[in-house]
Formats: structure tokens, C-alpha cells, sequence
């Protein structure tokens, strides 16, 4: 067995006894590479923002993030998605997002419904089934639809930092989370304690995984790939501490929102168009 099986199998044994909410040795690990050490500026905070006003639902992003970060295409797992939100006119909210979004969305909207029926056995022994009904979604029925793209919020205070047992997960001074993956056992406490749904288990490299910014491309001033294939323009991605950094300069003077604010854990994705239906 690699060495570095045989280390994730004994930290695995070690841990199963272990109280992750009361562990703090998260922040006591921190293993950066030289690359990685000399990007570490201290006057940047990468920030990203999303204007669901642009977001057509294409799945160019995903697409594109799947790619460059080589994540499994055929399979339901991604670092970023996108997320069909329809209002109906009775105050009904239908959330879908097929493959994260990927192939976009040119099906047309369905609700499924169960109904129960209610029949007579032979032995006069009343008994209920339950059917699945699919219906299809007319535009009059309709209030409102828009579509909102999700990614990892690169948060301030990241709760997969804090529970990693081994010090995997880690925060760079510019504010990305990222993933040691030499040091990660699979243990699946991060992609639980993430209050976005950002993280997932790595079907081939065994190992948690999230969006990180396409901070190998940052590094060498480069836009993330979802940015760069975004043609309208709803993804972006700055500097928080420039003054002179647009993205900042929008965040300071427009109407922005946060997901899941009360979870304290001050997300770093902020969004334009944000509505109060978004989970």
C-alpha cells in the first residue's frame, strides 16, 4: 500500500473517537507550497460577484469550471453551479438545477405531485398507494423565474477550516480556502459543515473538493473559468482592499446580498439581484 494510503487508513482509525465541534487544530496546521506562499499578499482579499440579472442559465460556466479543474463531466458533482428559481403566481417556489446546470436549461418546467389512491383487495382490505404525477408548468402560471449561479463563498470564517482533524482544509492571508490534497483522509466532516453545499467528495482522487477561485489561474493574473466564459458578463472577481478595483467600487455603491447571512460565517461571494426565494 502508497504511504500515503496507509497514513489516510491510521488518521482515519485515530479519529473515529474523536469530537470534530471541539476541535481547533484546524488552525493550528498550515501547509503552503513556495508558489503558493509567495501569492499570499497581504493587501488582497479576493471577492466574487454574481449579477443574477445577466445569468441566462447557459451552463457556460460549469462547463468551463469542470474542465480546467478537472472534475468528473459525466458525473452530478461540480465546484460551481447554477441554480432555475420559478415563482408561481399561487407563491409556489420549483427549484431545479440538472447536472449543476451544465447543459443549461431549454426543457420546459415540470412540477410532480403525489396522489394517493385508495383500492379494495380481494380480501375486502382497504389499502393507499401513492403516484407520482408530472405536470407540465405553462407561462401563465408563471410569476417570475430567474436563474442564480453558487460557487464556494470563500468565506471570512470558514467552518471547513475550523473542523478539518488534519489541518487539510486551510486559509491563505488573501482570504481563498483551499484543499491540501496529500493531507486530506476523506473524512467528509468539511462538506458537512458547510452551510452552502460548496463542497464534495472527489469520486476519483477520494479527497474533498470545492471551487477555489481558480486560484492556480489568480496566481498568474489570470480570470477564473467561469469568468472568462461567462459572455454576459454576470460573473466577476476583484480585489476587496483596491479602491480602485470595480468590483469593489459596485459592492460599496450598489444594492448587494449575501446567502445564508445569519450563519455568521461572512461570505465573500456577494450577489446583485439577489431575492428573498434564493436558499
Amino acid at each position: 500500500m502508497k504511504n500515503t494510503d496507509t497514513r489516510r487508513e491510521f488518521l482515519k482509525t485515530a479519529l473515529k473517537s474523536m469530537v470534530v465541534s471541539s476541535m481547533t487544530i484546524g488552525s493550528i496546521f498550515t501547509f503552503l507550497s513556495p508558489e503558493e506562499a509567495r501569492a499570499a499578499v497581504k493587501n488582497v482579499r479576493w471577492g466574487f460577484l454574481v449579477d443574477t440579472n445577466k445569468c441566462v442559465g447557459c451552463g457556460l460556466c460549469v462547463k468551463a469550471c469542470k474542465l480546467e479543474n478537472d472534475v468528473p463531466y459525466s458525473d452530478p458533482i461540480t465546484r460551481t453551479w447554477v441554480e432555475r428559481y420559478v415563482v408561481l403566481n399561487n407563491g409556489r417556489l420549483l427549484i431545479d438545477s440538472p447536472n449543476g446546470g451544465r447543459d443549461g436549461y431549454t426543457s420546459e418546467v415540470t412540477t410532480t405531485r403525489l396522489v394517493q389512491e385508495s383500492n379494495l383487495s380481494a380480501v375486502a382490505t382497504k389499502f393507499t398507494t401513492s403516484t407520482a404525477i408530472t405536470n407540465k408548468i405553462t407561462p401563465d402560471e408563471i410569476a417570475n423565474a430567474f436563474f442564480v449561479p453558487k460557487l464556494c463563498n470563500q468565506c471570512d470564517k470558514p467552518p471547513c477550516v475550523q473542523v478539518c482533524p488534519v489541518g487539510a482544509t486551510y486559509q491563505m492571508e488573501n482570504g481563498i480556502v483551499l484543499v491540501d490534497r496529500s493531507w486530506c483522509i476523506g473524512c467528509g466532516y468539511c462538506i458537512q459543515a458547510c452551510p452552502y453545499g460548496a463542497r464534495f467528495f472527489n469520486p476519483v482522487l477520494h479527497t474533498a473538493e470545492k471551487c477555489t477561485f481558480c486560484y492556480h489561474r489568480l496566481v498568474k493574473k489570470m480570470q477564473p473559468a467561469c469568468v472568462e466564459a461567462c459572455p454576459f458578463g454576470a460573473r466577476k472577481i476583484g480585489n476587496l482592499m483596491d479602491p480602485s478595483d470595480p468590483v469593489r467600487k459596485i459592492i460599496l455603491s450598489e444594492k448587494v446580498g449575501v446567502l445564508k447571512p445569519a450563519y455568521g460565517t461572512k461570505p465573500q461571494a456577494f450577489y446583485i439581484g439577489l431575492g428573498k426565494n434564493v436558499r
